[in-house]
């Protein structure tokens, strides 16, 4: 079976985000937190994560309904990324859209931060 390669599957992810993911890219976009610079539906390895600040090495993830019945391929995918060096932060759409200033208090929290684990 043939897959999009990660930056056009990428750019697709872009076009096409949902309601929460352009509530927190307004924040995120610009280094309007910490001056720190996000990208937004990024590849890394094999996977494309939702936003990445790659200095810091922050990836977070907002996941839909779909992710209450899938957390086994979740926990994979975060294993995955951490082996990377990344720390991995998870939010609830929900969570995004009617509290937004507190998700930005953890992803601030965790810029933070160090790095809790030596990089790869």
């Amino acid at each position: 079976m043939w897959k999009p390669k990660p930056v056009k599957r990428a750019r697709t992810l872009r076009r096409n985000a949902t309601d929460a993911e352009n509530a927190l890219w307004r924040k995120l976009r610009d280094r309007s937190l910490r001056g720190q610079k996000f990208r937004r539906q990024f590849p890394v390895g094999r996977y494309i994560v939702d936003f990445v600040c790659i200095e810091e090495r922050l990836i977070v993830e907002l996941d839909g309904g779909q992710h209450a019945i899938n957390t086994k391929s979740d926990e994979t995918r975060t294993a995955a990324l951490r082996v990377r060096g990344y720390r991995v932060i998870r939010f609830w759409n929900n969570e995004v859209l009617s509290n937004l200033d507190g998700v930005l208090q953890v992803i601030d929290s965790s810029l933070k931060s160090p790095h809790p684990d030596p990089l790869p």
